[in-house]
C-alpha cells in the first residue's frame, strides 16, 4: 500500500511528464509553423483535419479570402464530426448552393475577437449572416445550440471556438 506521501508524489510526477509532453509538442508545432499566432483563421483551419470539410466548404463559398483578411473576426468552427451529424444528403446540397452555403457559413463567424473571458458574458452575439447566435453559459459554453469543446484557439486575425453541431440560420 502506497503511503499519502508517494501517491502525491507519483501524482506530481505524472502532471509534470504530461506538462512537459505539452510543452514538447507545442514547441514541435511552433516550428513548423503550425497552429502559431503567427497564422490566419484559414490557415489554422487547413492546417488541422479535423475541419477539412470547413475548409472545402470556405473554398465552394468563396470565404477564403474573407477570412484571410485583416478581421478581426470570431469563427465557431464545426469539425467534421459535426457535418457528418447533419442529415443524409444536406451538406451535398449546401455545397451546390452557393447562397445557402455562404449564409450557414457567416452564421458561423462574428465580428470581432470574442474571446472565451468575453462569451460568458454575453447571452447572444450577431453574426456575420445577419442572424443572432444564442449563448448559453450554464453548463459549459453552448453557441446557437452547439457546444464549444476547445475555446480560443488564436490566429492573427481572430480567435476560433471548435464546435460540435453546424448552426443552421433559421429562414
Amino acid at each position: 500500500m502506497k503511503t499519502s506521501t508517494q501517491r502525491f508524489l507519483a501524482v506530481a510526477l505524472s502532471l509534470a511528464l504530461v506538462v512537459l509532453c505539452a510543452g514538447l509538442a507545442q514547441a514541435d508545432h511552433h516550428e513548423k509553423g503550425e497552429m502559431t499566432s503567427k497564422t490566419d483563421i484559414v490557415d489554422i483551419a487547413t492546417s488541422n483535419d479535423s475541419f477539412s470539410t470547413l475548409v472545402t466548404a470556405l473554398k465552394a463559398a468563396g470565404l477564403v479570402e474573407t477570412l484571410q483578411g485583416d478581421g478581426p473576426f470570431t469563427v465557431f468552427a464545426p469539425t467534421n464530426e459535426a457535418f457528418a451529424k447533419l442529415p443524409a444528403g444536406a451538406l451535398d446540397s449546401l455545397l451546390a448552393d452557393k447562397d445557402k452555403l455562404t449564409a450557414v457559413l457567416t452564421y458561423h463567424v462574428v465580428s470581432g475577437k470574442v474571446t472565451a473571458d468575453k462569451v460568458v458574458g454575453l447571452d447572444s452575439a450577431t453574426s456575420l449572416q445577419g442572424g443572432d447566435l444564442a449563448i448559453d453559459t450554464s453548463d459549459g459554453v453552448m453557441v446557437g445550440g452547439a457546444k464549444v469543446v476547445k475555446a480560443d484557439v488564436m490566429a492573427t486575425n481572430g480567435v476560433i471556438h471548435v464546435i460540435d453541431t453546424v448552426l443552421i440560420p433559421s429562414e
